[in-house]
């Protein structure tokens, strides 16, 4: 079990990323999965972090949801709830995949796995939207909607990060930041309930391990964070969150991808 200080390390994570996610391209899942899985294998920390994104994005829902685009979430969240379900599968079949390698290092044996070395490369690529200029004002025609909704939420399934690229394609809607924001939350929304359908196998077999009051804090922690960010809405975020976020995905892709995490 996580002591104290793992705790509130947990809960501020959760409180500063829940309220940056209103008006960034960033977000809840894309802070928290690094940090859950400093505590439990990287599987678990997805389905662990999908299940605070998923109660949070319901209390963002009470907060902003009647500001949500109908017919963008028909064409982008449809095809993403579809696809989440594909990319959850994937990982949960990942997961029970014996390590490819191993090596030791100063009297350690460290073993490389599929799972956590496809979530190392995932990490990599995202943590490069948040790094490279061009790669923050990537953005594609309204007719892709379709496409990104799918990409979207077959890597949100797949590895729990999928707003930059929500972000990329509803850029270019041209909808208000309030409908933007919204519409982002109900997509996401989907998104979580079609991966957490698979997710509660892995879940449901590591139950019993499982600290319910860690999940319970950082969720109490996520709300008090969309509360604040609601009502900072106005408000820009500047880029030296975006580098430090993409710096800390880079950390943990590296102790993912060498098999210390």
């Amino acid at each position: 079990m996580p002591a104290y200080a793992d705790y509130f390390f947990i809960c501020l994570t959760a409180f500063l990323a829940s309220g940056l996610t209103f008006f960034s391209g960033f977000g809840l899942g894309t802070l928290l999965v690094p940090v859950f899985a400093l505590f439990f294998p990287i599987e678990i920390a997805i389905a662990l972090t999908a299940i605070v994104h998923f109660l949070n994005n319901l209390f963002k829902l009470v907060l902003i949801g009647r500001h949500a685009d109908k017919s963008i979430i028909l064409r982008f969240g449809i095809p993403s709830m579809l696809a989440a379900v594909l990319g959850a599968w994937l990982l949960s079949s990942l997961a029970n995949q014996p390590a490819w390698g191993q090596y030791s290092l100063k009297g350690h044996v460290f073993f490389l796995t599929p799972v956590k070395s496809i979530i190392a490369v995932l990490m990599v690529i995202f943590a490069l939207f948040d790094l490279l200029p061009a790669l923050r004002k990537l953005s594609f025609p309204p007719k892709f909607l379709p496409l990104g909704g799918a990409l979207s939420g077959f890597f949100g399934g797949l590895s729990g990060n999928q707003g930059a690229l929500r972000s990329a394609f509803l850029v270019k809607t041209g909808i208000p930041k309030e409908a933007f924001i919204a519409t982002g939350v109900v997509i996401a929304c989907l998104i979580d309930v079609s991966r957490l359908t698979v997710y509660s196998k892995n879940i449901l077999a590591v139950q019993e391990q499982l600290d319910v009051w860690l999940l319970v804090a950082a969720t109490l922690s996520a709300f008090l964070g969309a509360f604040l960010g609601s009502r900072l809405l106005q408000k820009v975020t500047i880029h030296f969150l975006q580098t430090l976020v993409g710096i800390l995905l880079l950390l943990v892709a590296l102790g993912l991808g060498l098999g210390w995490l």
